[in-house]
C-alpha cells in the first residue's frame, strides 16, 4: 500500500490542562477534502496547526508520504499553503508586493497573474493599496488570492470563506473543488455548510470523532 500524503498517527492534542483530542488517526491522499468540524474548544484550529506543522503534538505523528514532518520541514513548507485566522500579510506592503512575497515562497508569479488574482477575489483596483488601509474582510481577501495562483498541492484553510458575500463564496468552493480533481487536497474549517463537494470529501467531527 502506497503512502497517504498526510498522516497523523496516534495524535492527541493537550491545551490549558485540558485534552481536546486524542488517538487520532488520519489518512489523507490526493483529491481529498476533509471538513474538520466540531464544537468551540474541541480543538479544530489546533489540529490544522499540528498538521501544517506549526505546533508540537501531545503525543502521536504527523506524516507527509510516509516520513515525519521533523525529518522534512524545508520539504513540506514548500508543499503547503497554510491560511489561518489572520490575514498573513505585511501591512506597509501593497496587496500585489504582499502576493509577490508570499508567491516567491513557492514559485514567484508574473504580475499579470496577482492582479487576476486579486480581481478573482473582489479586489480590482487596490493592487498599488497599502494593507493597513484595507479593512480586515480585504485584507483577508488578499490572503485568499493566494489561492488563486501557482500553489503547492496542500491547502490547509482555518475558515476561508469569513467576510465573503454569496457569490464569492460559490466562486471559492468550486476553486477549492477544482484544486482536489487536479490531485491537490484541502483541509479546512468552516462553519458554512458547503454547497459544492468534490468525489474526496470527509468529515471529521471532533466533538463526534466519526469519520
Amino acid at each position: 500500500m502506497s503512502s497517504p500524503l498526510l498522516e497523523a498517527v496516534a495524535l492527541a492534542c493537550e491545551r490549558d490542562w485540558r485534552m481536546l483530542f486524542e488517538r487520532l488517526d488520519l489518512r489523507l491522499e490526493a483529491g481529498q477534502m476533509l471538513q474538520v468540524s466540531g464544537p468551540n474548544g474541541s480543538g479544530k484550529t489546533s489540529l490544522l496547526r499540528l498538521l501544517a506543522g506549526l505546533m508540537q503534538p501531545t503525543a502521536g505523528e504527523i506524516r507527509w508520504q510516509g516520513r515525519t514532518l521533523s525529518e522534512q520541514r524545508a520539504e513540506v513548507s514548500r508543499n503547503l499553503l497554510w491560511l489561518g485566522h489572520a490575514a498573513g500579510i505585511k501591512g506597509l506592503l501593497t496587496a500585489e508586493e504582499n502576493l509577490a512575497w508570499l508567491c516567491a515562497l513557492h514559485q514567484p508569479a508574473e504580475r499579470a497573474a496577482i492582479w487576476q488574482a486579486l480581481e478573482a477575489v473582489g479586489l480590482r483596483g487596490f493592487e498599488d493599496v497599502p494593507c493597513h488601509t484595507l479593512s480586515a474582510g480585504q485584507q483577508r481577501r488578499v490572503g485568499l488570492a493566494r489561492l488563486y495562483l501557482p500553489a503547492p498541492p496542500l491547502w490547509i484553510l482555518d475558515e476561508p470563506f469569513t467576510a465573503l458575500d454569496k457569490a464569492a463564496v460559490a466562486q471559492l468552493e468550486a476553486h477549492l473543488a477544482e484544486h482536489c480533481r487536479q490531485g491537490g487536497l484541502v483541509v479546512l474549517t468552516t462553519h458554512h455548510s458547503l454547497a459544492l463537494k468534490p468525489d474526496g470529501y470527509r468529515e471529521l467531527d471532533l466533538g463526534q470523532r466519526s469519520l
